[in-house]
């Protein structure tokens, strides 16, 4: 039953990528379609109906709609206090960044002005001590300290109010955005996932409750029981431009390349001409940037160089990225640093430099760190041992200016300066030593969950230590390395030819034709054929 219930899923994937493409060529992106929302309030009918409506725009994480939303609301009924309730939440960002301090200011201020107004009644009381809780005390209360807060004021709504699913719904992405990613229990998400499965019989049509599910099971894991939320949020929410991105951080989990390019071409476009109708040309919508970064990544696995050399440029031609938010200082440093390790140009990876377009590097230290990342592989690779090593001392320096403010990104680049260090000391022929940091950096790296912002890491340690063992003529050892990393990232190109290439070197004939298969499927659409598939169809017998 289970079996057949993935080859339905699987085969749905596909409708999936026509409906998602279709509706968002055909729809105006003004926000019509963006899912079914009944969050009931004190508030005149115009107003109620004005709320839901804004209310299904936060479940989307569409931020900057939603607080005009909510302002409007305001405006309809200025006695609507939870509209001031909608404002302080439009500028809290669950799962994404901390709000800047002009974020955090104007939503101190809404909540403050919500609760002074006070609430008709003792739910939406309820509703806006929560959301005061997150804001009090910013000044001197760190952000997750803070969070925490605000999921215990609203597992007590959840609690005090069983029947108002909208408490659940928010209770959930709390629980979310509280989950450590140090859990590997994932017990937060599995208790939003068990609130959040129950009402999506209840209201199908509800984004938010698709939304939190995707998020609820981006594991590796549990990325297979999200394949159903990720098939229905684009068609829930298909003027959204989140909405159509979201289902490729379900099948990035799954190895679905083609499906997450799918995903993420229509979430582009749909981003690219918000962007434009509001910031103007040559300025990229952060939403716009997370796409591209999703899409860089899957472009990689099916060998689409072209169309990966392309986003890069796009990214290079970008003069400021708005709102310059983590996702857009992520996406921006990551995209070229990927196009060039992931397809092992180390000369490229060592000459790269930070994308010209305006934005606060200082704000996200660990984005600027992935272009130095790159440059130590591919200053190690190229047999530059100086700049190699320049560049793994600003890793140092990176990860120990984060280390006390934010362990989880210092220990990201703590990751990547072992991985460097390694790739030095193989470089200046020390291999136990090499081998030793690069055990240690994989280990570090599969303690942590991948950040949402990310698709995932530059390239995964794990995968670079069954490169090297296979240098190092340890193919039996490098095999397990690549199994262990297509344990979690199903359908990574370059672990699919590293376990192609390890078992035939241990004579394990019918492990490397199912790999080697495997890798001639993943490039069936490639730019042109690599000297990787040529190698696979040599030891397959094929033309």
């Amino acid at each position: 039953m289970r079996n057949g219930l993935r080859a339905i899923l699987a085969a749905s994937v596909s409708l999936w990528v026509m409906t998602a493409a279709a509706q968002n060529e055909s729809q105006p992106n003004d926000g019509s379609k963006i899912g079914e929302v009944n969050f009931a309030v004190s508030c005149s009918f115009s107003a109620q109906q004005k709320f839901n409506h804004a209310v299904a725009i936060l479940h989307s994480f569409w931020y900057e709609e939603a607080e005009s939303a909510f302002t409007d609301v305001i405006k309809t009924d200025p006695s609507c206090t939870m509209g001031y309730w909608g404002i302080a939440m439009s500028n809290w960002h669950p799962l994404w960044y901390p709000p800047s301090a002009e974020e955090l200011s104007a939503g101190s201020k809404a909540a403050a002005a919500a609760a002074a107004l006070g609430g008709r009644t003792d739910r939406e009381r309820n509703y806006i001590d929560a959301i005061s809780a997150f804001y009090r005390d910013s000044e001197t209360l760190d952000h997750r300290t803070r969070a925490v807060a605000y999921e215990k004021a609203m597992e007590k709504v959840y609690q005090s109010y069983p029947e108002d699913r909208e408490a659940a719904i928010f209770y959930a992405l709390a629980l979310n955005e509280t989950a450590s990613p140090s859990d590997k229990t994932y017990s937060n998400q599995k208790k939003a996932a068990q609130i959040l499965n129950e009402i999506f019989t209840e209201q199908p049509d509800h984004p938010g409750v698709a939304h939190y599910l995707i998020h609820s099971y981006d594991s590796a894991p549990l990325a297979e029981l999200g394949l159903p939320a990720a098939i229905c949020y684009s068609k829930i929410a298909p003027s959204v431009p989140h909405a159509l991105h979201m289902p490729s951080h379900i099948f990035t989990r799954l190895g679905k390349w083609q499906d997450s390019v799918d995903a993420n071409r229509a979430s582009l476009a749909a981003a690219q001409d918000y962007a434009l109708r509001h910031y103007g040309a040559g300025v990229a919508w952060d939403q716009s940037l997370h796409a591209m970064d999703y899409l860089e990544y899957a472009y990689l696995q099916l060998r689409q160089d072209h169309a990966a050399k392309q986003l890069v440029d796009d990214v290079n031609a970008f003069r400021e990225a708005m709102p310059a938010t983590l996702p857009a200082a992520y996406a921006m440093a990551a995209i070229p640093a990927r196009y060039a390790v992931e397809r092992r140009d180390w000369s490229l990876a060592a000459n790269l430099s930070l994308p010209s377009a305006a934005i606060p590097w200082s704000s996200f230290p660990w984005t600027k760190a992935m272009i130095s990342y790159a440059r130590a592989l591919g200053a190690a690779q190229t047999g530059d041992v100086a700049r190699a090593r320049t560049e793994i001392e600003q890793l140092q320096l990176a990860h120990d200016d984060l280390v006390v403010r934010n362990k989880y990104w210092a220990d990201q680049i703590e990751v990547q300066r072992l991985a460097a260090a390694s790739m030095l000391s193989h470089a200046q022929g020390q291999d136990e030593e090499a081998l030793a940091e690069l055990r240690q950096a994989s280990d570090l790296e599969a303690s942590m969950d991948k950040h949402p912002v990310t698709p995932g890491s530059i390239v995964p340690t794990r995968e670079l230590l069954g490169d090297l063992l296979l240098q190092l003529n340890r193919p039996a050892q490098a095999l397990t390395a690549y199994q262990q990393t297509l344990a979690t990232d199903p359908n990574r190109l370059r672990s699919v030819y590293g376990a192609a290439k390890a078992a035939a070197s241990v004579g394990d004939s019918a492990t490397a034709r199912a790999y080697y298969e495997q890798l001639v499927f993943l490039e069936g659409h490639a730019d042109s054929e690599t000297p990787e598939v040529a190698e696979a169809k040599a030891y397959l017998g094929q033309p």
